[in-house]
């Protein structure tokens, strides 16, 4: 059942309707929080070149946040291959804001 509702220059435009396949629930919620948890990595990994850039970090802290990140890296990997995504698939575009991540930033298997 399609319903209509009007636009704003007075025309009606057809609803969409939500199609919920649960099938494919669990791999689209799993790509919307790897896409969150990706973004939040490239976040974390430039704040980290941008310290140790500028000698704030120790040689210890940077070996435990580059040991981090690259585990972080690989849990990545493993939870994609798992729901079979791939790196590109978690670049969600937001129509004319453009991409959420950097485009060639996105991880690479």
């Amino acid at each position: 059942m399609t319903t209509s509702r009007p636009r704003a220059n007075g025309t009606a435009a057809p609803r969409r309707r939500v199609e919920l396949d649960p099938d494919t629930v669990e791999r689209d919620l799993a790509r919307l929080v790897l896409t969150v948890v990706e973004l939040l990595r490239q976040l974390m990994e430039r704040q980290a070149l941008r310290r140790a850039e500028t000698g704030e970090l120790s040689e210890d802290q940077e070996e435990r946040i580059g040991l981090t990140l690259m585990l972080l890296d690989s849990r990545m990997s493993e939870l994609r291959s798992k729901f079979g995504l791939r790196p590109e698939d978690l670049n969600i575009d937001l129509g004319p804001l453009g991409p959420l991540l950097p485009r060639g930033n996105s991880e690479s298997d």
